[in-house]
């Protein structure tokens, strides 16, 4: 009897484990100018929920506190406080916003508290992992990201003059680096404007770009932002060939940017993806897309299929999920850091070809993507695998 008194006693020494829950915790902006990806949260509750109904891990439910920042770093910084000390979750998990990760990096670590699968792909995050090992992102770097549109306009428009409307955070200066990293010398960037999460309008900003003869549009921004560049450019009767960041184009989004400017301004957009897009025809018969269906329809009925933030909310899960097992049946906030740095994962909801691998050394999880179009109502990915690595 001794060991399984020892695992009990070790597993309520763990803050966040019980003999039957395991709790984490994190914060999504479910309102406020990045509402949009509170379906990041709501899609990985859901898969939670499904895992939950298959026995859960090691005979543990998952439960899963996710809190409302608004997109705030100060309500960040306050409910990720409330998670840790007081709803003693496990870890933080999927917290989205580069600068609401970085705001909470230093409190975590000290605690030597589990930030792990970050919505942000900033390069701080994996390039300071010796000296913030507990915090680990979950997308492709931005830096690498920004490189992969440089080396393409540099390939395909060589003489392109490129306008660039940026988040003024980490986010958007690490796409803008990596984008004139990637062009080498060939094309130009021609005007720059940068935005802040605040602002309500962008019309100025959109209009100075305009106004540079830029015939090539970069949309380094957050959704909102995104459609505000589209929407702005088509009254401006401006109509650039456009890049827009992968953290915007969900298909409902690009609906509300075809809506709000027209088919013309969007048709043709540029763009990388890493997730299969459970709307499309070619995912059809995809077991993990019907899987997706399947989930949003037993535990979040009130979901829309096409907000794909709900499918990436699911790959996260998957990837926590994973982690938690191979951290074993005695639950630590140290075994759990000690799998999410040693895994090699073929992530089903994920483009084939596309892993999640990180090692103590290697804090970037997916390090290829594929370059998309947006056609019609439909992302249609082109060409082979490239390296995301900024």
């Amino acid at each position: 009897m001794i060991a399984p008194i020892a695992a009990a006693a070790l597993a309520l020494a763990t803050p966040g484990v019980t003999p039957t829950t395991i709790t984490l915790g994190g914060t999504i902006p479910i309102t406020g100018p990045a509402a949009a990806y509170g379906s990041v949260g709501r899609g990985a509750d859901a898969y939670f929920k499904y895992v939950n109904s298959k026995g859960g891990v090691f005979g543990r439910k998952i439960v899963y506190k996710y809190e409302d920042d608004e997109f705030s770093v100060a309500k960040t910084i306050q409910l990720t406080r409330q998670l840790v000390e007081q709803d003693n979750v496990l870890a933080i998990f999927n917290s989205v916003g580069t600068e609401h990760a970085l705001a909470i990096r230093s409190y975590l670590n000290d605690r030597k508290v589990p930030q792990l699968f970050v919505g942000s792909g900033v390069s701080k995050l994996a390039t300071e992992h010796k000296k913030y090992p507990w915090s680990m992102g979950y997308l492709p770097s931005f830096a690498g990201e920004g490189v992969i549109y440089g080396r393409y306009i540099a390939a395909h428009q060589p003489k392109a003059r490129i306008a660039v409307l940026y988040e003024n955070s980490d986010f958007g200066k690490d796409m803008l680096n990596g984008l004139r990293r990637g062009l080498s010398g060939k094309a130009r960037v021609v005007a720059t404007q940068p935005y802040e999460v605040v602002d309500t309008d962008i019309s100025s900003q959109i209009a100075r770009l305009k106004s540079s003869g830029a015939d090539t549009l970069m949309l380094f921004a957050t959704p909102q932002f995104a459609i505000f560049g589209y929407v702005g450019a088509f009254r401006l009767g401006w109509h650039p060939h456009v890049c827009v960041t992968s953290v915007s184009i969900s298909p409902d989004i690009m609906k509300i940017a075809r809506f709000g400017s027209s088919q013309k301004e969007v048709e043709g957009s540029i763009s990388i993806a890493f997730v299969k897009d459970p709307t499309s025809t070619q995912w059809a018969k995809d077991k993990t897309v019907r899987l997706y269906k399947t989930i949003l329809k037993r535990f979040l009925p009130s979901a829309k299929p096409d907000d794909v933030f709900n499918y990436y909310g699911m790959a996260v899960a998957y990837t926590m999920v994973d982690t938690l097992r191979k951290a074993g049946r005695n639950l630590t906030r140290e075994s759990v850091l000690r799998a999410a740095t040693h895994l090699d994962e073929t992530n089903p909801f994920l483009l084939p070809g596309v892993r999640i691998r990180t090692t103590p050394n290697d804090y970037y999880p997916m390090d290829k993507v594929k370059l998309a179009r947006y056609h019609g109502a439909h992302w249609r990915f082109f060409g082979n695998l490239v390296s995301a690595q900024g």
